[in-house]
């Protein structure tokens, strides 16, 4: 019997009859601003969950493991049961938004290196950008724990770059989080879709991500539409 265990902006987690997963329910509620905004959208949770899951597979063919198993129905997956770690890591290629508004960088710098920034996932407190030790003080993690969350994140971003490269999208930056299984392994957790990276059209450098909704300049519905033809079609099938 599945049972309610926690709810989110964006999904909802449920219990399964297995102890080791869990069932993700995607909603079709956007927020932005952490939650200051927020607006329903009939079909998105739909989309993201469609979009989620394809991109976990195409991470999954490279050799990314992450806690995603397999895709239900139309707003449902299922993942391993992981204990997320209270971190949100944030990878940058591209300067925008408030990194631009924080440190004065022109907008559309290129960054490489990539940048790499913490931040700590309270709600309460706006999810602060923190430093490492405040990273093993408020996440109860090792140095080395903190080391390979960070590996796994530029991993994951040379990855996703490819991915969205073969459809035409340019990865500007994203938010991934980590998650403990029950033996200890640290995978990548909660979903990677529109509204957890900026994603721009590689041609015309159109937004095509959640910034149509936080900014107010399109129709976040066909924008998402767009994301999961690209990812579906037989030229991003690599």
């Amino acid at each position: 019997m599945q049972e309610l265990m926690y709810e989110g902006k964006a999904k909802r987690v449920f219990s399964t009859d297995n102890q080791e997963e869990l069932l993700l329910a995607y909603k079709d509620d956007a927020t932005a601003f952490n939650g200051k905004k927020k607006e329903s959208f009939r079909g998105k949770g739909e989309l993201n969950n469609r979009i989620s899951s394809e991109i976990f597979r195409k991470l999954d063919e490279r050799g990314v493991s992450s806690h995603f198993l397999e895709r239900l129905s139309d707003t449902e997956q299922l993942v391993r049961k992981t204990a997320i770690i209270p971190l949100e890591v944030v990878v940058r290629n591209i300067a925008t938004g408030s990194l631009v508004r924080r440190i004065g960088i022109e907008e559309k710098t290129a960054l490489t290196p990539p940048l790499l920034e913490l931040y700590y996932k309270n709600d309460e407190l706006d999810d602060p950008l923190i430093n490492d030790r405040h990273a093993l003080l408020l996440a109860d993690i090792t140095p080395g724990e903190l080391m390979k969350i960070k590996e796994k994140a530029l991993e994951v971003n040379d990855v996703l770059r490819e991915i969205f490269e073969d459809c035409d999208l340019s990865l500007v930056d994203f938010k991934l989080e980590f998650g403990s299984t029950g033996n200890g392994d640290i995978i990548l957790s909660d979903e990677v879709s529109p509204d957890t990276c900026r994603l721009w059209d590689r041609e015309t450098g159109e937004k095509m991500d959640k910034d149509v909704f936080r900014e107010g300049t399109g129709e976040l519905v066909p924008v998402y539409e767009k994301i999961l033809q690209r990812l579906e079609d037989s030229t991003c099938a690599k």
